[in-house]
This record gives structure tokens, C-alpha cells and sequence, in this order.
């Protein structure tokens, strides 16, 4: 450097443009290592920017470039990190093909042009540009992505609201998210943190991290739909995943295989758990935070949004001392939550209530708990065998999925338990013949149940924004209303969508269809008759079948038809609408 030095001071006093007393005391100071001749000249000005890079570049052979009027691009600033800029001083401009523009300040320094090409492996083309240009455009140049600026990101992150804090779980300290990270990594933590934050603001259930070509994208569910919520810049993906990988404890260095693993942080005075997936994909790991929020959960029965009949099975079938009831629906539909809201209301200080579940969603107090560990051989089969010598009166299973749990689960419930569980069904007939298929005696299985139920979350239109429609009589009959129903005038909503709702819907309800064990039903699965017969028999018994459920909301307003139609495709409008 100090040759470049003399080299400018040369080329200067060729030129006649600067004092030779200006440039004997900026060499001085070149030499005494506090300022480059370049950074006194701008530092004093003694010349202009642009004159002197004009000047440097004609004499040195080197094209000039201003940094302040170019952008870069994300593969560029990948190929040539934040860190490697800082250290060597250098800008990338443009990546092409295996060529990589950089702008110097001394393009005759072969010895750090060689590191660099053995670094980033490209062959490099230089640009010059003065160093203390450079050094101000870093942070700038890396800030920008794409129109969005990372600044103003994680300016946001600087909110005092901003109260995340990670508990360890080998001791009961609670420390600060960022303590534990160097100062060049604090904005992956501010912005991790921030991602965090903000999907607890919107009651979000779930946070995507998708890895694209070009691009990351945050998106969060929100009443069951994917929105997207931020695009943070590309080069910081590898920084993402690894500071969540640090949070959840799971091997950063590890990125070919899939991993689970869990956190929890406090945040608006309470703890929130978090739920942990990794995925390799071909553009890197896709992570997904299942948000267990115990805030967000309304374990009232009364708060679920069921129809009065189907309340009213329910909590019949919970107030029986022993017997088995089970919650079937897919992924999502609030499961989980219909169980322990029924555990919630029963639960007293003169019974014992166990659960064993995979994993343990919410902690509720009052409740012994047990995390299923198939690793250590704690699965759900032995875990129920152990459970049940320890005098239970009612046991949760978190979700039956082997021949080994439903008999067991099955056995428990003719010996006195009242057993609460959930399956993987689409409709409550089905599961009767769905156990019978998994090679449970019928006899065994009407003994046993009492009640099976299906269900679905359904948003629930915004009551600020929504508006009337007009739907033809012909197409409300198809849709299941029935004469009587459409002759009596119906009126229907749609989703508009306003500042306070997220597409014209504000949170989302349960809709329940219960099927109780009677004697018919027993009779008609112990003789074998399928799981359409079953159904039209429970619907003749009264039954309210999810698109019965889903219609009357819809008339009370609220929710819409396209809900009506989304949650409960599929099923039998015949049976739906007598």
C-alpha cells in the first residue's frame, strides 16, 4: 500500500492539479499509516471525487467506476459475501459467466487479486474506485435487495417491543436471543428476530422459509392461508437457517438430511413454543416454525363455533366415566385443540388426567404430559401400557396410527378409561370402518366407542367489510340447501377484504360432525354395512353432516361459500342436504 502511495503521489505531481507541499504532507501522512494519500485529499478537499478518480484511472490504465450510481445484483454479492468485501476492500459489480468485476483502489496488488481469485473462483476483472469511496458503499450496496432495503428491515427490528428471549433448557436461565452472537452476525439475529416477532403479531400458526433460485421468501399461515411476508436477500439464506439451526439446537453443519428440533422464546409477557423442520432442497433448506402459541388457544368448547347439536353429543359423550371418543380431520383442523378443550372442561382435582402426545403441543397445567421419544423406545403403544398402570381415569392420545395403539387405546376404554383421541379420517363414518380395517374387531369397536366426530377450521368472514350477493335458487340447491330452505330466502356473503382483515376474512371456527354410537349404528357395523350406509343412517338420526354445519354458517354470515366449498369438497351433497 505504501507503493501505491508513492505512486499517486507521482502521478499527482506530473498532473500540477495539487501543491507539492500538499503532497509532501499527504504522503507524510500515507507513511505514518493513519490515512491513505487518497482519503487526505477528499478528507481536506483539496480535489473533487470524480476529478481525482478521472485523473488515477487515465494514468494507471484502469477504467473508473462510480460506485454510488450502481446496484449489484443478488448472484454477485453471493458469489462475493459482506465479509470478504470488509477485509479486502473490494466491491463486486457484476458476475458473468466465470468473470467477476470488482472495484479496487490499488489494482496493482496481484498477491490479494490471486487470494481472491482462489476464494471466489472467477477470473477478475477490475474497476477502480477511490478507498474511501468503497468503504462507504459497502454497507450500501449489501443493504439493497432488489428495491427492498435491508436497513429498513431491520430498522424495525430496534422496536422496544422487541422482547424475544430463548429459554435453555438445561437450566432455568433466561437469556436474551442476541447475547450469545458476534457483532457481525447481530443482523441475521435482528432479522430472525424480527421474522419471529412479526408472525406472533399476526397469530400466525406457521412460518415458511423457502429457498428459490434467485430469491428467499418468508411466508406465514394465517388462518390457514399462506401469505408472503418478506423478502429477505438472497446471500442471507445460509445465515437464516444457521441461526435458527443455533437456536433449536440442531447441527448447522449438517444440510443434507432433514431435522427436527424445537425452541422457545418469550415474547409480549408469555412463552411461545416452537416446532423446528428442516428440509434440503435443491436451493438449499426449507425450515418450517410450527408457532404453539398458548395465548391463541380457546380451550372453552362454548368458543369452537360447533352447532348446538353437535355441542351438545360432544359434551354427552365427555361426561361418560369410561368409553373412547375419537376426533378425526386432516392436518390443521384443530384437533388437537377440540381434545384439549374437552380434557379442560372435565378435568378435576379428583381424577388423573394423562396425555402422551408427539410432541407435547401446549402445557397445561393439571395435566401429566408425556413426549413421545420413538428414538429411546417411548412410542405411543408403550408409552398407553405404562400410562395405564399408573391409575388413570382419562387418558389423551395425541393420534392413533397403528393396530397396536387402537387396541390398546380400545382395551383401556372397555376397562374403565374414558380414552380421547384423534385419527386420520375425512368423515366420522369412515372411522368406524377405517379401525375395523385396521383389524379391531367390530363388536370390539362399538363396545368401545362412543362417539366419533370429524372436523374442519372454516375462516370466518371480516363482519367490517363483507358484503350481500345474490346466488340462484338452482345453485343453492346444488350447493345443498334444501326447498324449504331456498323458498324461505337465503342470504349470502362474500369476501371483500379491508385495512383490519387479511382478504375479507378475521380468524377462523371449528365445524363439528359428531356420530354418535347408537344401538342402530352398532348393529350396522357389527353386520358389516359400508361407511356410505353408516353415514345415511347417522344423518337420518339427526346428524349434522360438515356441509349441513358449514351451509347454516354461511346463512348467519359468517362465512362464505367459497369457504363452504373449499372445506367440505368432496363430500356426498345428496346426504349433505337431506
Amino acid at each position: 500500500m505504501v507503493s501505491f502511495n508513492r505512486r499517486i503521489v507521482r502521478i499527482l505531481e506530473e498532473t500540477g492539479l495539487v501543491e507539492m507541499e500538499t503532497l509532501a504532507a499527504a504522503s507524510q501522512v500515507a507513511k505514518s499509516g493513519e490515512k491513505s494519500v487518497t482519503e487526505y485529499l477528499l478528507e481536506k478537499k483539496l480535489m473533487e471525487g470524480g476529478q481525482l478518480l478521472g485523473v488515477l484511472a487515465d494514468h494507471l490504465g484502469v477504467p473508473p467506476i462510480d460506485l454510488d450510481r450502481i446496484k449489484v445484483d443478488e448472484d454477485t454479492l453471493e458469489a462475493f459475501p459482506i465479509e470478504r468485501a470488509r477485509e479486502s476492500g473490494c466491491v463486486p459489480i457484476a458476475k458473468t459467466g466465470n468473470i467477476l468485476t470488482l472495484a479496487v483502489s490499488n489494482p496493482f496488488d496481484v498477491v490479494q487479486q490471486d487470494d481472491l481469485r482462489l476464494a471466489t473462483g472467477c477470473d477478475l476483472r477490475l474497476a477502480l474506485a477511490l478507498e474511501p469511496t468503497i468503504q462507504d458503499s459497502i454497507d450500501r450496496i449489501y443493504a439493497s435487495d432488489n428495491g427492498g432495503n435491508l436497513a429498513d428491515i431491520l430498522d424495525e427490528a430496534e422496536d422496544p417491543e422487541m422482547l424475544l428471549r430463548e429459554k435453555k433448557e438445561l437450566d432455568d436461565e433466561v437469556v436474551d436471543l442476541g447475547a450469545d452472537a458476534a457483532d457481525g452476525d447481530a443482523p441475521v439475529i435482528k432479522l430472525v428476530n424480527l421474522i419471529i416477532y412479526n408472525a406472533i403479531k399476526a397469530s400466525a400458526s406457521d412460518i415458511h422459509i423457502e429457498p428459490f433460485d434467485k430469491r428467499v421468501i418468508i411466508r406465514y399461515r394465517v388462518d390457514g392461508g399462506l401469505e408472503v411476508a418478506m423478502e429477505p436477500p438472497k446471500r442471507m439464506q445460509r445465515a437464516i437457517a444457521s441461526r435458527i439451526k443455533i437456536m433449536s439446537s440442531l447441527d448447522i453443519a449438517e444440510k443434507r438430511k432433514p431435522q427436527d428440533g424445537k425452541f422457545q422464546v418469550r415474547a409480549e409477557g408469555r412463552q411461545i413454543d416452537f416446532r423446528v423442520s428442516t428440509l434440503p432442497t435443491v436451493h438449499g433448506e426449507k425450515i418450517v416454525m410450527r408457532i404453539l402459541d398458548a395465548g391463541n388457544l380457546a380451550l372453552s368448547l362454548d368458543k369452537l363455533g360447533f352447532e348446538d347439536k353437535a355441542l351438545n353429543d360432544f359434551r354427552e359423550a365427555i361426561s361418560s366415566p369410561y368409553g373412547m371418543i375419537l376426533v378425526t380431520g386432516p392436518t390443521g383442523s384443530g384437533k388437537t385443540t377440540t381434545l384439549y378443550s374437552a380434557v379442560t372442561e372435565i378435568m378435576s382435582p379428583e381424577d388423573n388426567f394423562v396425555t402422551v402426545e408427539d410432541p407435547v403441543e401446549y402445557q397445561v397445567e393439571g395435566i401429566n404430559q408425556v413426549q413421545v421419544n420413538v428414538k429411546s423406545g417411548l412410542t405411543f403403544a408403550a408409552a398407553l401400557r405404562s400410562i395405564l398402570r399408573q391409575d388413570p381415569d382419562t387418558v389423551m392420545i395425541g393420534e392413533i396410527r397403528d393396530p397396536e395403539t387402537i387396541d390398546i387405546a380400545i382395551k383401556a376404554a372397555l376397562t374403565g378409561h374414558l380414552v380421547l383421541s384423534t385419527l386420520h379420517t375425512n368423515d366420522a363414518a369412515s372411522t368406524i370402518t377405517r379401525m375395523v380395517d385396521m383389524g379391531v374387531d367390530p363388536f370390539m369397536v362399538v363396545s368401545a366407542t362412543l362417539l366419533v366426530s370429524a372436523q374442519r377450521l372454516v375462516r370466518r368472514l371480516c363482519t367490517r367489510c363483507r358484503e350481500p350477493i345474490d346466488v340462484k335458487p338452482a345453485k343453492l340447491r346444488s350447493l345443498g340447501y334444501t326447498d324449504d330452505e331456498v323458498k324461505g330466502g337465503i342470504e349470502l356473503h362474500r369476501a371483500v377484504g379491508c385495512s383490519r382483515c387479511a382478504g375479507g376474512y378475521a380468524g377462523r371456527f371449528a365445524l363439528l360432525e359428531t356420530l354418535p354410537i347408537t344401538e342402530a349404528i352398532k348393529r350396522m357395523v357389527i353386520d358389516g354395512h359400508s361407511a356410505i350406509e353408516i353415514r345415511n343412517k347417522a344423518l337420518e338420526e339427526g346428524m349434522i353432516s360438515l356441509r349441513r354445519a358449514a351451509l347454516a354458517n354461511a346463512t348467519r354470515g359468517n362465512t362464505s361459500i367459497e369457504e363452504v366449498l373449499r372445506v367440505t369438497l368432496g363430500e356426498d351433497i345428496r346426504t349433505a342436504g337431506s
